[in-house]
């Protein structure tokens, strides 16, 4: 099984479990980050935006290969045409991103919910960039897409929500966890009242590891999320229960949190 990208996280996360499955695996990534595979894995060092990703790839073949570094349209179009009748089964890692830029789609989003226009372009530096992610990513599936209509590469497309995890070196969850156990305040943008959508991370490779080889899901998409959709202050509440802590929640305007430069889960 080949793995592209995801070497502190997910990607980490699913080598070990395919190796205690008894599969053999290959990473394909920058090299920049040890791991602790020893030689229990092949390590391809490339970059996937130059000539690295056809020269060390276009010559093999894989059983299935899993894609947490795919962004754009030119990614998937490359992979297509790289790995197309090589691989038994490509596996990207999309997400949930490719709903909110598509005009009037309704919120929660199922999967045929995905064709319909755009919106334009927002003037909002922030939103621009989420806006972006989202319109790259979508060019990623619409190139599998064509591809797998028009010679059949074998593609299944996973989107995912926000990912929580031991291993997130993101730190998502983790840095609230802390602060609330030192007792400092935890600021609520807008009092918290936004809605937060999340995935563990070992379901989010379960689902991965059921997708595999399986040929009635190419071509298709699959939304993967927790049941649970609470707001930034709900969840918050909840993780502070099981930590026992007494957090202090501090309500702070939107627009105070974007002009300090800070981001919100």
């Amino acid at each position: 099984v080949l793995v592209v990208g995801g070497n502190r996280f997910l990607g980490h996360e699913l080598a070990w479990r395919l190796l205690a499955a008894g599969h053999a695996v290959t990473l394909f990534n920058r090299g920049t980050l040890a791991d602790a595979f020893g030689g229990r894995v092949e390590r391809l060092r490339g970059d996937r935006t130059t000539a690295d990703f056809e020269r060390l790839l276009g010559g093999r073949a894989f059983d299935a290969a899993v894609d947490f570094a795919a962004f754009d349209g030119e990614d998937g179009r490359r992979a297509a045409e790289t790995l197309h009748g090589r691989v038994g089964h490509y596996v990207v890692v999309s997400t949930g991103q490719v709903y909110l830029v598509r005009e009037g789609c309704p919120r929660p989003a199922r999967e045929g919910d995905y064709d319909g226009p755009v919106m334009p372009e927002p003037p909002d530096p922030f939103d621009r960039g989420q806006w972006e992610y989202g319109v790259k990513k979508r060019a990623l599936e619409d190139a599998l897409v064509a591809a797998w209509r028009e010679r059949r590469f074998p593609s299944t497309r996973l989107r995912i929500p926000m990912v929580n995890g031991e291993r997130d070196h993101f730190r998502r969850l983790e840095r609230y966890l802390w602060r609330m156990l030192d007792g400092g305040p935890v600021l609520l943008p807008g009092g918290g009242d936004h809605l937060v959508r999340h995935v563990y991370s070992g379901s989010v490779v379960g689902a991965i590891l059921s997708l595999l080889g399986r040929s009635e899901t190419f071509g298709e998409a699959y939304n993967l999320a927790q049941d649970e959709t609470p707001t930034l202050r709900d969840l918050l509440c909840l993780a502070a229960e099981r930590l026992g802590a007494r957090p202090r929640l501090v309500d702070v305007p939107r627009e105070r949190v974007r002009e300090a430069g800070l981001d919100s889960l």
